[in-house]
C-alpha cells in the first residue's frame, strides 16, 4: 500500500481546519505538522486538530524533512514570498486563493516552479465539484444556446474589521477574497480569456463592495458583485439565446447533492447531480498529479491569467475608465 503524502500547512488560518477535514477523506493524503509565527499558537493548533508536529516558524516547517507538500493559506500579501521558499526547498505547494497579489507576482511563482521542477496548483476548490461538469457539458451540448451573459454574487458582512480580509497592507477587500469566484467562474464557463474590463468600488481600507464588468470574445457579457460588507449572498446565472442555467449555491454546491436550474422558455428543470467535498477533490488531483507526473487539471497558469483580470478591475477602478486585460 502506498504511504499517504504528508502535508504542511504553514498558519493556523482557519481556512486550513476545512482542508483537513478533506484530507482526512483522502486515502492519499495525512497532514503532518502545522507552522504559525508563534510556538505555542501552532502546538495548540496542532493539539486540536490531532497533527504530529508543530513548528514555531514557518522556515523550521519548510526545513524539518517530515512533510512531503505544502498547503499555504498565508495572507495574500505573503503567498508570493512563502510559495517561492517552499518549492526553493524541494516541497511541491498548493496555494490557497488568490493566488498571488498580482499578475506579476503569480508569474514569478510559476517561474520559480519551472525553475525547481516543483508542483504548483492554486486552490481554488470551488471547481472541483463534480456539478459543474453537469453544467458545463449542458452548455456545450446547446441546452441554453449560445451563452450571451454571465452574472454571479459572492457578498458577506465582516463584522471583524480588523480581519485580514479588510487589511489593505495584506492584500485583502472582497475582490481578492470573493470576487475571484467571479472571475474564475466566468472564465471557465466561457473558456477563454476576457478581452476588457470595467470596474466600480465602495472603499474604507479595502474594497468592501467591487461591482465588475468583463468582456469575452464572442460577445459574452460578465457582469458580478463582490461584497465583505453586505448582506450574504451568493448565486450565479448563465444566460443564453435559448435559456438559461441558475446555480443558487455556486460556490459551496453540496457535499451529499447539489442542483442547478435550466429554464428554456416557460419549462423549468432542476438539475440534480452527486455532491462532493471540494477540497478532499483538490487535494486527490494534487496527489495525483505529484505521484503520476500527469498534469494538473488547473495548472499554475491558470492563476496567473485570473490575477491578470483582476489587475485590470483594480486598474479600471483606480483611472475610472474601461481597461484592456493584460495590460495593466
Amino acid at each position: 500500500m502506498t504511504r499517504p503524502v504528508r502535508w504542511g500547512i504553514l498558519s493556523t488560518a482557519n481556512i486550513g481546519r476545512a482542508l483537513i477535514r478533506g484530507i482526512g477523506m483522502t486515502s492519499s493524503s495525512c497532514v503532518q505538522a502545522v507552522a504559525s509565527r508563534e510556538w505555542t499558537r501552532a502546538s495548540e493548533w496542532a493539539k486540536e486538530h490531532g497533527l504530529p508536529r508543530a513548528f514555531g516558524s514557518y522556515e523550521d516547517l519548510l526545513r524539518s524533512g517530515e512533510v512531503e507538500a505544502i498547503y499555504n493559506p498565508l495572507p495574500n500579501s505573503l503567498h508570493a514570498e512563502w510559495t517561492i521558499k517552499a518549492l526553493e526547498a524541494g516541497l511541491p505547494v498548493l496555494c490557497e486563493k488568490p493566488f498571488a497579489v498580482n499578475a506579476e507576482e503569480a508569474q514569478g511563482m510559476v517561474a520559480a516552479a519551472k525553475r525547481t521542477g516543483k508542483l504548483l496548483a492554486e486552490a481554488f476548490m470551488y471547481r472541483f465539484h463534480p456539478m459543474y461538469d453537469h453544467v458545463i457539458e449542458r452548455i456545450n451540448g446547446g441546452a441554453i444556446g449560445k451563452v450571451t451573459s454571465i452574472r454571479s454574487c459572492f457578498t458577506f458582512c465582516l463584522s471583524d474589521r480588523g480581519n485580514i480580509r479588510a487589511s489593505g497592507e495584506l492584500a485583502g477587500g472582497s475582490l481578492m477574497d470573493v470576487g475571484c469566484y467571479c472571475v474564475n467562474l466566468a472564465r471557465r464557463v466561457t473558456g477563454c480569456e476576457p478581452l476588457r474590463a470595467h470596474a466600480f468600488e465602495r472603499r474604507t481600507t479595502v474594497d468592501d463592495t467591487l461591482f465588475g464588468t468583463l468582456e469575452f470574445p464572442r460577445g459574452i457579457l460578465c457582469h458580478f458583485e463582490s461584497s465583505i460588507e453586505n448582506h450574504p449572498r451568493s448565486w450565479a446565472e448563465i444566460v443564453g439565446t435559448e435559456g438559461m442555467i441558475f446555480i443558487e449555491n455556486p460556490w459551496f454546491p453540496g457535499e451529499e447533492s447539489a442542483r442547478f436550474i435550466l429554464r428554456r422558455g416557460d419549462h423549468e428543470e432542476v438539475v440534480s447531480t452527486a455532491g462532493a467535498n471540494c477540497y478532499q477533490l483538490e487535494v486527490e488531483d494534487f496527489v495525483n498529479a505529484y505521484r503520476t507526473h500527469q498534469p494538473l487539471r488547473w495548472p499554475p497558469e491558470d492563476a496567473v491569467a485570473n490575477m491578470s483580470v483582476i489587475d485590470a478591475l483594480y486598474t479600471s477602478v483606480r483611472e475610472g475608465t474601461v481597461v484592456d486585460v493584460g495590460s495593466s
